[in-house]
């Protein structure tokens, strides 16, 4: 029986074509660092670093220069920058309701120090009004931070209200893309982002360890560095650089997974976001219609115009931890369980403390991948029934 990766939101499988052998020319090919040799094998490698910025970038509309395109080693390390660099004892924050631990987790720990925040609130489907954080913003509101889409239902922010918000109570608006980074098109500039923090390893199909950080020019002058040291530049101070990208890139960078990230790049140029996302809206379509009409409650929107393709269930006559389990063993098929690192969305959908077993597809999802977990869920909610 084939294994069939169903779990897509926690990591993209496959990676785009060439990502693997990228990563293997540099290290087999390559193997200098960046900023430290003039040497030609450390000049190729800054240039294709160079041109991953540069394509970041253009992807999300970044126009505040590529300098402010930071590399990080993931999504959590940028929101841990974003939160841990900017915020100061006595701020407040205004969240979503649906927030991953990436970003709560540095909350709590902010808060021992004086940092409050406050979640703006949801309805059982995860939706969220755009207007109901007008009654959260405070004198010492210092920054608004938000998931673009849920990792735990799919729901998609209303980016584009908050956005108008922030812009109306100068607000800097900083946005979690790791659900929508390569699935649906994010227009930095039109949204007036404070910073936008996007994984490498998700939709944009890249490797593990390697992700981007977008800082609009005046947010990242007030940002501290939450890690110093040697950049490569600047070597005759022992002081941290303040310019852009060094004052964020202390040590040596992951080369191997830029040039896997540049590879993906390439490949969702090539073939052209906005197909990508007509695609995985279709099928996210396609799966949700499969799924209605069985014994199982589907958590979220329900709309594939309103989710990405994050499709979470939950199992009326079986316990969820068990139907994951079975899913893999009986059909091959490998999703994702629990509580998603995302407790307070699942106490916003209902579904707190059993959670649900998440389905999430990608651009290589087909029809036939579809049909075989719809399938899957038959069985599995027609057997527990009758069991």
């Amino acid at each position: 029986m084939d294994s069939l990766y169903f779990d897509q939101g926690a990591s993209s499988f496959p990676k785009a074509p060439g990502v693997g052998e990228a990563m293997a020319h540099y290290v087999t090919n390559n193997g200098a660092n960046i900023n430290r040799g003039t040497y030609s094998s450390a000049a190729q490698a800054g240039l294709t670093v160079l041109e991953t910025r540069e394509m970041l970038a253009e992807l999300f509309h970044f126009s505040e220069g590529v300098e402010r395109v930071i590399f990080t080693p993931g999504a959590t390390w940028g929101l841990n920058t974003l939160l841990r660099g900017f915020l100061k004892p006595g701020d407040h924050v205004i969240v979503s309701s649906m927030e991953h631990n990436a970003v709560m987790r540095p909350l709590r720990d902010l808060e021992k120090t004086g940092v409050t925040f406050d979640r703006i609130p949801a309805n059982s489907a995860g939706e969220t009004k755009g207007e109901d954080m007008l009654p959260l913003i405070k004198n010492n509101t210092k920054l608004v931070m938000v998931s673009h889409a849920s990792n735990v239902s799919g729901t998609l922010f209303p980016l584009e209200a908050a956005a108008r918000i922030c812009a109306e109570h100068q607000l800097p608006l900083a946005v979690d893309a790791a659900q929508t980074a390569g699935h649906v098109d994010i227009d930095f500039s039109k949204l007036q982002l404070a910073a936008l923090c996007v994984p490498g390893h998700k939709g944009l199909l890249g490797p593990q360890g390697i992700g981007a950080l977008l800082l609009r020019r005046d947010f990242a002058d007030k940002l501290r560095p939450l890690i110093t040291g040697g950049t490569g530049s600047a070597s005759d101070s022992e002081v941290q650089p303040d310019f852009l990208p060094d004052k964020f890139e202390s040590g040596t960078m992951n080369l191997p997974g830029i040039f896997g990230l540049h590879a993906a790049l390439e490949f969702i140029k090539k073939t052209g976001l906005e197909n990508i996302h007509k695609k995985e809206q279709e099928q996210t379509a396609k799966l949700l219609s499969l799924l209605k009409p069985l014994a199982v409650n589907l958590v979220g929107p329900c709309d594939a115009n309103k989710q990405v393709g994050v499709v979470s269930l939950d199992f009326t006559n079986m316990d969820n931890g068990t139907a994951a389990f079975q899913l893999e063993q009986q059909f091959g098929i490998m999703t994702r369980c629990g509580l998603h690192c995302a407790p307070n969305a699942h106490k916003t959908l209902g579904t707190f403390p059993r959670g649900t077993v998440r389905l999430s597809l990608g651009c290589f999802t087909t029809e036939e991948d579809l049909k075989r977990v719809a399938d899957a869920v038959k069985a599995l909610s027609i057997n527990s029934v009758c069991g």
